[in-house]
């Protein structure tokens, strides 16, 4: 058994819809007394694919001790599933730059001579027989081509909002002076540079805190924020995150930090497009 990052699944909140599991290739999940469980540590990835799918917010990713990952293990239940799941599954691997699984995943089909009828170099739309496949989180797309609008030198210059250092939810203080009677902003790391307007619109007389839902310790995380809620006087908390599925991870992380503290504060979520737009 080794450390490292798998799902959680949060049965008081699961309503057993299912609508997760098509998500998961891998086969990690299944539906048990109206329940979506996780059946095996062998199949999940940790990835998250599925978290984006979940209506309830049911699923996160933490850190624990959990059986390593088997790829072959994870293409036996790939395979019987046709074309579209296999293709799905490579690519949520090749968009993840898990090159190492990737290259597990093919050497699986060549030894049990299963010729897939795509290319993973093919940029025509994807299809999975269940749902979408890939992760927008990891894809990689050029916006370059856009249309600029206005011209950089027409925009008027825009002064930072900021009142608050450090805003790394790793570095922060849970006592710092400027969580007093404060209204705190979480945002994803990748949400400034997406929304161009983050300082007018979110900045602005907030308490800023960031961090990566998918890359970072989601357990510090929620034991450090449920410390700063519970020992100052917040008086609200705006979770900004990205569309992708991996970002929604913060949000339940902020809640349950919520919980966690005993305390009754108000809570808002903004979603921020790829491409900038506010959701």
């Amino acid at each position: 058994m080794a450390k490292r990052k798998i799902i959680k699944i949060d049965e008081k909140k699961c309503t057993g819809c299912g609508l997760c599991i098509p998500n998961c290739p891998e086969g990690a999940l299944k539906i048990i007394d109206k329940k979506v469980r996780l059946v095996s540590d062998l199949f999940c990835d940790g990835l998250g694919a599925c978290i984006g799918h979940c209506p309830e917010g049911a699923i996160s990713i933490e850190e624990r001790e959990a059986q390593v990952y088997d790829e072959d293990k994870a293409m036996e239940n790939i395979v019987p599933q046709g074309p579209n799941v296999i293709r799905a599954h490579l690519e949520h691997l090749k968009d993840h730059h898990e090159d190492a699984y990737l290259k597990q995943a093919l050497a699986f089909l060549k030894k049990k001579k299963i010729i897939i009828p795509f290319s993973l170099d093919d940029e025509s739309p994807r299809v999975h027989s269940h749902g979408p496949s890939g992760c927008p989180g990891s894809k990689v797309m050029d916006f370059k081509k856009r249309d600029p609008g206005v011209k950089a030198s027409c925009v008027p210059r825009v002064d930072s909002q900021l009142a608050n250092w450090p805003v790394q939810l790793k570095l922060v203080p849970p006592l710092a002076t400027y969580f007093d009677n404060a209204d705190i902003l979480i945002a994803a790391d990748c949400v400034p540079f997406a929304y161009a307007n983050f300082h007018p619109d979110f900045v602005k007389g907030k308490t800023v805190l960031i961090g990566c839902p998918k890359l970072d310790d989601a357990a510090f995380y929620k034991e450090k924020l449920a410390q700063i809620f519970k020992n100052n006087s917040i008086r609200s908390v705006t979770c900004v995150h990205m569309e992708v599925p991996c970002c929604f991870g913060l949000v339940e992380m902020v809640k349950e930090a919520i919980a966690s503290s005993g305390r009754k504060i108000p809570f808002t979520e903004e979603t921020i497009g790829i491409q900038g737009g506010r959701l």
